[in-house]
């Protein structure tokens, strides 16, 4: 079996349904033949290992920790699950202290064990938030830092796809951006679905506005559904795009979905936040752009930029993050 590279890839929360999932399409996908899975609950997580070594993968060199120096070390490539779930009645916001109080140990544990690390994601939610807290205190280049964000996008296309009766694939450039969370900004006017925009598709018989209107909540409560129908968030979907993205910078090939990244530019007025953007994934990491939307689609997108600042902030009045103005001390990156 031949792989893209032999860079480590490190899988934090192995032992749970995402990272155990991920640990196996990773290998499937042939990405690298050099997995570590790490989680704290050892008997999980070898369990878990010892079914990944059932599979027999050709060539696949997999190892399995309970010690985040030894994980950590050498690695090029980090997915990270490793913060709690989210669970029926709970918003993805429910989890903020906790998960950011993880995610800045984990930064920390980047820039003591890997600080050339060439891209971590970040899953656990509030991924925006837990990122961005990631970032900070890592010291890590944010072209190298990145939240999946793709879910919304691609629960966007699937909803479409299903009211328009047409296969997914025929629905394109679905975009979500913002946070990653029921604030998000659902854009229309870039998606078209056989061609023709969606804006000219919506207001007519084959999608009303209030049929739109409630495939935009429906997206935006995408995880919230998948957990009621399933009694658990999402594993299946998180595990095999984060997969794509850190496939996107192994082989340079491109990733078609928005990304969460770090956004500083004064002249739009998103400023020290992470959140979804148009984005480019390649050799070098994430770049990203301001989208291109209406002025009601812009104006969304400022709004979920607001919301996301007000749980920073309620992390850096916990103490998690420090205050902004100190941020370029710990990541001279951070500008």
């Amino acid at each position: 079996m031949s792989y893209i590279t032999e860079d480590k890839l490190v899988i934090l929360g192995a032992a749970g349904a995402i990272g155990s999932n991920m640990t196996q399409a990773a290998l499937t996908l042939g990405l690298t033949p050099n997995v570590c899975m790490y989680d704290p609950f050892e008997k999980g997580l070898k369990g878990a290992a010892e079914e990944i070594y059932h599979c027999a993968f050709p060539g696949a060199r997999v190892t399995w920790t309970t010690d985040i120096k030894e994980a950590l070390t050498g690695a090029k490539y980090i997915i990270s699950s490793g913060g709690a779930p989210r669970k029926e009645g709970m918003t993805r916001e429910d989890l903020l202290k906790g998960n950011c109080e993880i995610a800045a140990q984990l930064g920390k544990d980047i820039k003591a064990y890997c600080p050339d690390l060439k891209l971590v994601v970040v899953i656990f939610n509030p991924a925006d938030i837990t990122g961005l807290t990631v970032l900070v205190h890592s010291g890590l280049h944010p072209s190298k830092v990145a939240t999946l964000a793709a879910l919304d996008s691609t629960r966007l296309q699937t909803a479409l796809a299903q009211h328009l009766n047409v296969p997914q694939d025929h629905v394109q450039n679905c975009r979500t951006y913002g946070g990653h969370g029921e604030q998000m900004a659902v854009f229309a006017s870039t998606a078209s679905v056989n061609g023709v925009n969606l804006n000219d598709i919506i207001g007519t018989d084959r999608l009303s506005v209030d049929q739109w209107e409630a495939i935009k909540k429906h997206v935006q409560q995408g995880g919230k559904k998948i957990i009621e129908l399933r009694g658990r968030s999402s594993f299946q979907s998180p595990s095999h795009q984060s997969l794509l993205m850190v496939k996107a910078v192994m082989d340079g090939k491109g990733y078609p979905w928005p990304v969460g990244c770090y956004v500083n530019h004064v002249l739009h007025n998103f400023n020290y936040i992470m959140m979804a953007m148009e984005t480019t994934l390649t050799h070098d990491g994430v770049s990203w752009v301001i989208p291109a939307g209406t002025a009601e689609e812009l104006y969304a997108l400022a709004e979920s930029y607001g919301h996301l600042c007000k749980l920073r902030d309620e992390v850096v009045a916990m103490g998690v993050l420090p205050p902004l103005a100190d941020w370029k001390k710990i990541n001279p990156h951070l500008t």
